[in-house]
């Protein structure tokens, strides 16, 4: 760990041992480092090492005699390119379900508005017809969309946030035995 600038904040580091740079990415990929798909257990490893730290500092450890300067500088950019993609992915996808759920929440308000509407209104077989479907269809949007205003969001905010560190995350590349 390491204090830094005038801020003092701490950054931890996540270390992993790699045999290549290929344990970065996907055996199945055949394009170039700049392009190829990032391992889904490289992801995992980082972001179970990541779970309990506020920033984080990305530090790989290479065999000496596989180094190869030129393409750390591409599979940085590439790993940048993967967080910052998914970082963007992740926000985009929670914010259109809170979304989602106030247009929900709205139409169940409208609905029980209405409802209450209908019962004011004299009574008649199809007035209480309607109350009764628009009554618990609002009450249903109007706690759906709660949901997933203040409840759904919550299982994608670790996804998110392991990329939001991994972007402001420096990554290094270092010499092993």
């Amino acid at each position: 760990m390491k204090r830094e600038g005038k801020n003092s904040y701490l950054k931890e580091d996540i270390l992993l041992v790699l045999d290549s740079y290929e344990d970065i990415f996907s055996n199945f990929d055949p394009r170039p480092h700049s392009q190829k798909a990032i391992s889904g257990d490289f992801l995992l490893e980082c972001k179970n090492a990541s779970l309990d730290k506020k920033r984080v500092e990305l530090k790989l450890f290479v065999p000496k005699q596989k180094r190869n300067f030129k393409e750390e500088v591409k599979i940085k950019r590439r790993l940048r390119e993967h967080f910052k993609r998914h970082c963007r992915e992740k926000k985009k996808e929670i914010r259109k379900i809170k979304l989602n759920g106030f247009f929900w929440t709205v139409l169940g308000s409208l609905m029980m508005i209405l409802s209450v509407f209908l019962i004011s209104m004299q009574s008649s077989f199809l007035l209480h017809l309607l109350m009764t479907l628009v009554q618990p269809a609002g009450w249903f949007f109007l706690w759906e969309g709660l949901r997933k205003i203040l409840i759904t969001p919550k299982g994608k905010l670790p996804d998110y946030f392991f990329y939001k560190k991994m972007v402001n995350s420096e990554i290094y590349f270092l010499n092993c035995k």
